[in-house]
């Protein structure tokens, strides 16, 4: 594949393949320069419209109430404030894309680096693991330009992707709806394209490592929804 665009879209078509044919390259800094600067984009993008501040500041009071803080009249007023400067909206877009990307990619290779190399017979360079983590990174930042629109329309911040979507019979306040809020279908399908990476370099069975990776996803939803629980929140 000649160009990074078309890696790209190999790995939204044809995984496998594209991995085969970056891995040996070991090539990972260009796709991951491209995915973050994607979302950043899209998320500057939304931030800077009215729908998207007030999108912002919305989210800001449910995360709040979700943990057991309330927010008044007074609070709430702060947060528009904070959420009308263009700052804000800035950090907030490069915190997001440094989130799904750099730190993500460094965070999972670390991980998959540290438990797989001792698990196993094969052992995978660490530059390897970032370059098929930095591709799979391609999902989450298709994930944001699906989601820019449908937030402006919705307008709301929360992604439009996650379980919680597909069941709005829930109480937005229960367990249950907490927990597939953090359910999201992009993120399974970064995980499904993330172990077919993965299969290749440690020569292992790609479903197998999507259970596992998938568990271990639904694991820390879980504690996020007990966490919430605990704390008291309401909404």
């Amino acid at each position: 594949m000649s160009s990074l665009a078309a890696r790209m879209y190999g790995v939204i078509r044809r995984p496998r393949a594209t991995f085969a044919a970056v891995l040996p390259t070991s090539s990972w800094a260009p796709v991951l320069v491209a995915t973050t600067t994607i979302t950043f984009v899209c998320a500057i993008g939304f931030l800077t419209t009215g729908v998207g501040r007030q999108a912002l500041v919305d989210q800001w009071e449910r995360t709040a109430t979700a943990f057991g803080q309330q927010v008044d009249d007074a609070s709430y007023a702060q947060m528009e404030e904070r959420a009308d400067s263009g700052s804000v909206g800035a950090l907030y877009a490069a915190a997001t894309a440094l989130a799904s990307g750099p730190l993500l990619v460094l965070a999972v290779a670390s991980a998959l680096f540290a438990v797989l190399n001792r698990r196993t017979n094969r052992r995978a360079s660490f530059r390897e693991l970032l370059t098929v983590v930095a591709y799979a990174g391609v999902i989450l930042a298709l994930r944001q330009v699906i989601a820019v629109p449908i937030d402006y329309v919705r307008e709301s911040i929360s992604s439009p992707t996650t379980l919680i979507q597909f069941f709005s019979m829930f109480d937005e306040a229960s367990p249950i709806a907490r927990f597939l809020a953090v359910i999201d279908l992009f993120v399974i399908w970064w995980i499904v394209v993330l172990a077919i990476g993965v299969s290749l370099l440690y020569q292992r069975p790609a479903r197998s490592l999507a259970l596992a990776f998938a568990g271990a996803y639904v694991a820390l939803a879980l504690l996020a929804a007990l966490a919430m629980a605990v704390s008291g929140g309401t909404a």
